[in-house]
């Protein structure tokens, strides 16, 4: 197994020895076991047992890449400032997507080891509780291989797409929503290439050959959300409401012809405003990306699109939109309102339906009534083939991404529909303003919702969530009593 070969100083090779074979010595004489082997960890996520790991939680992450082509890995520097939840004696990252070099923790080499998806460090000197710490690790990122997510080769260079577990396939981290931290991004790419990444640029610079990019997020982030995009493309700014600076990342060759939809974005985050309250972060833009990924991908600050959806003629204008619009959403319900839990993934996915689906009523006539009643129809179908809304059943073997089933969509959002016919449309509004509002920054979980929609409401909705969340068959709908579930077929 790898680890670091730094000696101290100033010793001498044959101290060393020396000093080993008189510890090896002493152990045998005394009767100590060796030191456990390396294994994975997790915080027991009910879906992802062994991501996230236990013992620290992250302030920030700096991350370097240097990108010399689609073809090769990127040589990469992962810095880390945490806290210790524990005494530490060792700890775990989540990193399976390159080679580790050498590990540093407060400036002292560390041991590592690979264990599964994780990398297993042991610090010089074991780290107390409560203490801060800083953890360097020099790796390669390899694009190489994007069956997986992490990397996106597109025509002319990369983007992330790290949901749900795949940001470790980038660079070393705790890599779960209920850690959520700020970032610094710094690329280096040829100079013909541009980079962008979340958050506000702070600068760009030559070297050579190369420019060096530098974006910084202003509020905490999943790992999930990171997004780094290094291609040919157009930076469009615009202004959003109350002056948000709106930034959109386009193929250069196509700048002309997606602009009629880009240009759409601070309508809707207008439009979302006039919904949910402001927009919760410092800047915002879609990224439309030459790639075929077969989804769209709320990246925090900047919403990962296909290509293909902007430059075919045989797309609605108001199905477009609503598609963007619930990405949109996501910045509040998911980026800034995070899961705690994948378990808790319909809080994400539920609530940009719900917001896609009230753009697409007012833009294209297509009415959430008839929407939620062809979903309450299916509803049943949903619950046996993925589980209940906030119980999905495990991701396909081979398919992690495979827990993003239409009972976390369509079928959250139709526990959303019921909840507001329960306690009433105003009531219903008021609990949404209050959740983003309450819960900004945070990684929340079920439960959470369900008190606030108790105390919103003045009524115990505990059992009427329960039955919607968690039930294998979808309650009667409050108001429609002749709403049927549809037999599944054979």
């Amino acid at each position: 197994m790898p680890h670091s070969s730094g000696k101290p100083a100033l010793v001498p090779w044959r101290a060393v020895r020396r000093r080993a074979a008189l510890a090896a010595v002493t152990a045998l004489l005394v009767g100590a076991a060796a030191p456990p082997a390396a294994h994975p960890e997790g915080i027991g996520d009910r879906l992802f047992p062994e991501l996230g790991n236990p013992g620290y939680d992250v302030a920030a992450y700096d991350l370097k890449f240097d990108y010399r082509g689609n073809s090769k890995p990127l040589d990469a520097v992962t810095t880390i400032a945490a806290r210790a939840t524990t005494g530490l004696d060792h700890f775990n990252l989540d990193f399976s997507g390159g080679t580790v070099r050498s590990v540093t923790v407060n400036g002292q080499p560390a041991e590592f080891a690979s264990a599964k998806e994780d990398l297993v460090v042991t610090p010089s000197v074991a780290l107390p509780a409560e203490g801060l710490f800083t953890v360097v690790v020099r790796h390669t990122s390899d694009p190489r291989n994007s069956r997986d997510g992490g990397w996106i080769r597109t025509k002319d260079g990369l983007v992330m797409a790290n949901q749900a577990d795949a940001g470790h396939r980038v660079f070393p981290c705790n890599d779960h929503p209920s850690d959520k931290a700020r970032f610094t991004f710094r690329v280096t790419a040829p100079a013909d290439l541009t980079v962008v990444a979340n958050g506000r640029p702070e600068g760009h610079a030559a070297r050579g050959a190369n420019t060096a990019w530098t974006y910084r997020s202003e509020h905490p982030m999943a790992t999930e959300l990171a997004q780094v995009a290094i291609g040919r493309s157009a930076v469009v700014h615009r202004t959003g409401p109350h002056g948000l600076p709106v930034r959109d990342v386009v193929p250069a060759a196509d700048r002309q012809r997606v602009e009629k939809w880009a240009s759409r974005t601070p309508e809707h985050i207008a439009w979302m405003e006039g919904k949910v309250g402001r927009y919760p972060f410092e800047n915002y833009g879609v990224l439309i990306a030459d790639a075929s990924t077969g989804f769209e991908l709320e990246t925090q600050t900047l919403s990962l699109f296909e290509r293909s959806l902007f430059v075919r003629d045989d797309m609605p204008a108001w199905y477009l939109e609503s598609i963007m619009v619930h990405e949109l959403a996501h910045q509040w319900f998911g980026d800034s309102v995070s899961p705690s839990g994948w378990s808790d993934l319909w809080l994400n996915e539920a609530h940009a339906t719900w917001y896609e689906a009230l753009y697409a009523e007012h833009k294209g006539g297509r009415t959430l009534d008839a929407r939620m009643r062809a979903a309450y129809e299916r509803s049943d179908a949903w619950r046996t083939d993925g589980g209940p809304p906030a119980l999905p059943k495990p991701p396909d073997p081979g398919r992690r991404i495979s827990i993003f089933r239409p009972v976390v969509y369509d079928g959250g959002a139709l526990v959303l529909y019921a909840l507001r016919q329960k306690i009433g449309a105003a009531s219903f509004d008021r609990l949404e303003r209050e959740w983003v509002n309450a819960h900004r920054d945070e990684s929340v979980s079920t439960a959470d919702f369900t008190a606030l929609a108790s105390q919103v409401s003045g009524q115990d909705m505990r059992e009427f969530l329960q039955d919607w969340l968690y039930a294998p068959k979808t309650p009667p709908m409050p108001g429609h009593p002749d709403w049927k579930a549809a037999r599944k077929p054979a």
